[in-house]
């Protein structure tokens, strides 16, 4: 369940990170042709995989399971991009009211894909498990197991998009704000910890334990231990899975998970200790801390997701040769979506996994105050050691291999023969897990508070700036004759203050369009405001300004026009076009005085004798 929680997180991102474009990449015809193509190539992929003999074992058969699960990613992420699902898939959205259905509708597709690894698999898992499922019963099957994975995300997008139907503006206030939306989270992911168990135990197919003198043992067992649960079958993989979980924060809805295989394997005083486990999940609150790891991850990529992207979208590199075969919408996409992937699948492979895999040391060892105390000393962590072997044994001999989320069976094993002998080594890992949750919350505070004082608005001018000059450069390489993208492309320069990369530009349009009004306009303010003083030429801006002036006075080339008047010496002249200006653009008076008084109390080459001595 660790694993396709990765999975579909990584098929979520993918799809949901990605803005739905102006138009597809390829023809509707060729990608329609490329989606199906892509379908026929993975299923032939599985069934490859899935004939080779090593996937007719148990171990062999989740290797397989792995390996095809990971293509699937790679083919959705593929296609996506390729096909261009989002734009087809827009409409579902009725007008941008409910985006959100577009992307469950992408998890869809991405389902169609698992889809057709199941159904390639059913026969080997019939070999395997002994259970005979038709193809498309066996599909249903593992849609059904998988469900609760997808669930919270698919209701939470849902969320979003009606909450914004609530007539009441504070609250819509309050989720636009990054703290309010964290928090609209929080109290969504702590209803789902509290609603979903009954959910999940129906979409598993769980049944309550029969009533015999199994289930009362079990039961006086939490008696004793002050534990409230109700105890249910769990028939993971035909119930031939040796595993046991807990799910629910609140005793009404609280249950405890136990496959038939591991109460057909275990001995009572196994069943104590595996009991003892679980139980020591809730003792020490681990469904909670799952919930404030969620919520932390969420609140770091919610505060620094613009700057980062920001920050990457406007490094060379990004834009470097060795991507020139991209466009720049495809480089916006990965610069933006690939690397938050990156943090996602390090942070819940490594930092969610170091927590997880501690929570369950943790929870082995409350077998020590859970069973010692009424058994006598260690009897708990032998049960449980006995347990762990037998698991490893009947599961294909699993004992070490590792796992990242759990620890491996041999270090579970080693680990508590350790405790047994040294109980002061209990309350070290104890301690060490503790450290370890005010290290993380010190550190989530202190991003929360540097976020406040992170440059986004000048990172979010450096990348808009960066990106334009990439697609102004490439639509000056597929349109070298179109004056629009060379004067675009000038503006940029002359606004980055490139102004000999910026007159080579504007001189090339002018070659294609020589009386561009607005290219004439910004032409002559670059050879009036260079500072390069061998750029400037006050006598060729004033021809320039002139012509464009006459023919269209919009108030900005009046400006340009007053501005070149008085570089040429001709003060009247300037303050009239000033005035014009202000008459054409009422809303910049304010500046077009300040550029009157400036013309009126000092001369052009008593500025620029200035600006040269400074």
């Amino acid at each position: 369940m660790y694993n396709n929680l990765l999975y579909f997180l990584t098929a979520i991102f993918f799809f949901s990170m990605s803005t739905v474009p102006e138009a597809p990449l390829l023809p509707t015809w060729a990608s329609g042709t490329l989606f199906v193509l892509s379908l026929l190539s993975y299923e032939r992929l599985v069934r490859f995989i899935h004939a080779k003999v090593d996937s007719r074992s148990s171990a062999g058969y989740f290797r397989a399971e792995r390996k095809t699960s990971i293509l699937a990613i790679g083919f959705f992420g593929l296609t996506t991009q390729v096909c261009g699902f989002k734009y087809y898939l827009a409409f579902l959205s009725w007008g941008k009211a409910l985006p959100s259905l577009v992307n469950i509708a992408g998890l869809l597709l991405f389902f169609l894909y698992l889809s057709l690894m199941w159904w390639a698999a059913q026969s080997n898992y019939q070999r395997v498990f002994g259970r005979w499922y038709s193809p498309s019963a066996f599909v249903a099957s593992n849609i059904k197991v998988n469900l609760p994975i997808v669930l919270p995300w698919v209701l939470l997008s849902l969320c979003y998009d009606l909450v914004a139907y609530i007539p009441w503006p504070a609250l819509h206030d309050l989720l636009l704000s990054a703290w309010g939306d964290f928090l609209f989270y929080v109290l969504f992911l702590f209803f789902v910890l509290l609603m979903f168990p009954p959910l999940v135990r129906r979409l598993w197919g769980c049944t309550r334990m029969p009533v015999g003198p199994l289930r009362d043992y079990l039961l006086a067992f939490c008696a004793r231990q002050k534990f409230a649960c109700e105890l249910y079958l769990w028939p993971l993989f035909e119930g031939r899975a040796l595993t046991a979980g807990v799910m629910g924060l609140v005793p009404g809805l609280r249950y405890v998970l136990i496959t038939p295989g591991l109460l057909d394997v275990l001995t009572l005083g196994e069943l104590e200790a595996v009991m003892a486990h679980e139980i020591g999940h809730v003792k020490k609150k681990h469904l909670l801390l799952y919930l404030l790891l969620i919520a932390g991850f969420s609140l770091v990529v919610g505060l620094y997701t613009e700057p980062l992207t920001f920050f990457l979208l406007s490094r060379d590199l990004l834009y470097s040769r060795r991507w020139s075969g991209l466009s720049p919408e495809a480089m916006l996409v990965v610069g933006g979506t690939l690397p938050l992937l990156v943090v996602m699948l390090l942070y819940f492979r490594y930092l969610f996994g170091y927590f997880i895999r501690n929570f369950e040391r943790q929870a082995d060892l409350h077998v020590f105050s859970a069973i010692d105390s009424h058994h006598g000393n260690n009897y708990g962590s032998h049960a449980l050691i006995s347990a762990l072997e037998k698991i490893a044994l009947m599961s294909g001999n699993t004992r070490d291999q590792p796992s990242w989320h759990h620890f491996g069976i041999g270090e579970r094993v080693a680990y508590l023969e350790k405790c047994a002998h040294d109980p002061q080594e209990r309350g070290r890992h104890q301690r060490k897990v503790g450290l370890s949750l005010v290290v993380y919350l010190l550190v989530l505070a202190a991003l929360s508070v540097w976020a406040q004082y992170l440059p986004v608005e000048s990172l979010s001018r450096q990348y808009k700036e960066k990106y334009l000059e990439v697609v102004l450069k490439q639509k000056v390489e597929q349109e070298p004759d179109k004056a629009l993208w060379l004067q675009r492309a000038g503006d940029l320069m002359q606004h980055k203050k490139m102004e000999k990369k910026a007159l080579a530009a504007y001189e090339r349009a002018l070659t294609f369009e020589p009386v561009g009004l607005e290219l004439m306009n910004n032409l002559a303010w670059l050879l009036l405001t260079s500072t390069d003083p061998q750029l400037r030429d006050p006598q060729r801006a004033l021809i320039l300004a002139r012509r464009a002036a006459e023919i269209k006075p919009l108030g900005s080339f009046l400006d340009t026009l007053g501005l070149a008047w008085w570089t040429n010496g001709f003060l009247d002249e300037a303050v009239a076009a000033e005035q014009d200006a202000a008459l054409a653009d009422p809303a910049g008076q304010g500046y077009y005085q300040q550029q009157i008084d400036r013309f009126r109390h000092t001369s052009y080459q008593q500025e620029l004798k200035q600006k040269q001595a400074d």
